[in-house]
């Protein structure tokens, strides 16, 4: 680097101006105190070091007045001159709480992309008219106390049953032990832990499916099959119920769950891939290990991804409710009518509420990478996080873990927590995940496809058999997040054929149920 106290540049060439109305900059890479920078025509000079993900101001912003990025308040200074690295030393995280909505509003849908010149996809159509990606052989266990059964017969089934070769439109045998069930309170929680077994069970990504249940807990195979029956989840597919005590034990347990799926991959390998419409994708969106990047690069090249789909008559899905407050006001604005924007709020107030019941603060949701990543608060991150949904209209907003009722962008009740809202996004009908990350994340799940987006570029050559796809050229300026979008959108189509992503090959197969008694951010 040339002395940076005699020369200069210009700021882009350092740093990013994500909005003309935006006060600070955010640096692409490490900035050594001193550097100046120029815009219109002005000299800016560094006063600290900044690190890669944070932010300078671009001018003096006096106390009390709103530090802006995105054009939207972020903080307010407590005194931030110009030049200076803007911290929690000097920025607050009050901002100005925004809840005004058109009692007439009504937002027109997207321009709809031609059924016939929409692309298309290979994947398993199912008897109910709904199109996987995948064609697994899962194992269910009701509760807790049938976890440890279920992963020994997926395990040694997938070991010593399951060939590629012999099986070829079969991809695995997989297990989704958890730790709920038995001894867990009547109310929500039982629902949900039920409808998110239930809605893996009838997945159009699970072509066959083994049951197994303990026998005496509370959530056994009647009232789980009572469950099926009452919200109309036919399972039309190859089923197995095994009982642990009614078994044996876990060796018989074990030896006829091996028994059901030797005579179940045949079944399942019936199916084939055929041609469909990308509309008949769900794709859910997702967020983890976020830096200060993910919200100028991978977020919003993914939402230009996910708008592409919706344009296509696809469904997008998007979770993770605390990443959205302090920002929810725009998405409230962009639902389709006042009813579903008074919806979007009445779900983050629902969540903020529960969340304080157990001494919760939405406000500590990012963690101590995000924060070191220049995430310093909830409002940063929200307004990063959401970009992930693109531009169309909100068209309505669901529970955890249940199917939308209609096609177009849904919002998802749902944690910020990983392990349980990629699970509750693939309850809820997701087909193909795209998850974007800056500090590197490695998760997958046992049914879903989940292809892995970079923030950034160093990220992505270090962890490159962990990622998929990098958004890093939006930073180093080699690329447009809208080309980037492209290649997503492009990309999930072959996933959705079959392409292995690098978390299938690595076989990570996370799967949790999110607990409101137990919430997490």
């Amino acid at each position: 680097m040339t002395d940076a106290g005699t020369e200069s540049a210009l700021l882009s060439a350092y740093a990013i101006v994500v909005d003309s109305r935006d006060n600070v900059a955010v640096v692409k890479h490490d900035v050594p105190a001193g550097t100046r920078v120029r815009r219109d025509g002005r000299l800016i000079e560094i006063r600290q070091s900044v690190p890669a993900g944070h932010r300078f101001a671009l001018h003096a912003i006096p106390a009390g007045e709103y530090v802006r990025q995105y054009g939207e308040p972020i903080g307010s200074s407590t005194g931030i001159g110009e030049g200076e690295w803007v911290t929690p030393q000097n920025m607050s995280n009050e901002v100005p709480v925004v809840r005004d909505l058109d009692p007439n509003l009504q937002t027109p849908a997207p321009e709809y992309v031609p059924e016939a010149e929409r692309p298309t996809f290979r994947g398993f159509r199912r008897s109910d008219g709904r199109v996987g990606t995948r064609n697994w052989v899962l194992v269910v266990p009701t509760s807790m106390c049938a976890s440890h059964e279920a992963s020994q017969i997926a395990t040694i089934a997938e070991f010593t049953l399951y060939t590629r070769d012999e099986f070829p439109n079969v991809d695995g045998v997989v297990a989704i032990p958890h730790n709920k069930g038995c001894g867990c309170s009547d109310g929500t929680n039982l629902d949900i832990l039920l409808r998110t077994l239930s809605n893996y069970g009838d997945h159009p990504n699970v072509g066959g499916v083994v049951f197994v249940g303990l026998g005496c807990e509370k959530t056994n195979h009647t009232v789980l099959e009572r469950y099926l029956g009452d919200h109309g989840r036919l399972l039309n597919k190859p089923v197995v119920r095994i009982g642990i005590q009614d078994a044996g034990g876990t060796e018989a347990s074990v030896r006829r769950g091996l028994e059901a799926i030797e005579a179940m991959l045949p079944i399942v390998n019936q199916h084939s891939r055929t041609e469909a419409s990308v509309s008949e994708l769900v794709l859910g969106v997702k967020c983890g290990g976020s830096d200060g990047f993910s919200g100028l690069s991978a977020n919003p090249s993914l939402g230009h991804g996910a708008d592409a789909l919706v344009r296509c008559g696809g469904t997008v899905l998007i979770t993770e409710v605390p990443e959205f407050c302090g920002a929810e006001h725009i998405l409230a604005k962009r639902a389709k009518d006042a009813e579903t924007g008074r919806a979007v709020y009445g779900m983050v107030d629902w969540y903020k509420d529960v969340a304080a019941r157990f001494g919760t603060i939405l406000g500590e949701n990012p963690s101590p990478g995000n924060v070191a990543g220049g995430l310093l608060n909830i409002t940063i991150k929200s307004l990063g996080a959401m970009a992930k949904a693109g531009s169309t209209r909100v068209e309505g907003v669901t529970g955890y873990a249940e199917p939308p009722k209609g096609r177009g962008l849904h919002l998802m009740q749902g944690p910020g927590y990983d392990q349980e809202s990629t699970p509750g996004l693939v309850a809820a009908g997701a087909t193909v995940i795209v998850f974007t990350t800056g500090r590197g994340t490695t998760i997958g799940n046992a049914i879903a496809p989940v292809v892995k987006l970079a923030s950034n570029t160093s990220v992505f050559e270090r962890m490159s058999r962990d990622l998929d796809l990098s958004a890093g050229g939006v930073i180093d300026g080699t690329e447009t997040s809208e080309a980037v979008g492209q290649r997503i959108f492009e990309h999930m189509i072959k996933v959705a054929t079959g392409e292995v992503t690098c978390a299938e090959r690595s076989k990570h197969r996370e799967f949790q149920v999110w607990a409101e008694q137990a919430i997490s951010l």
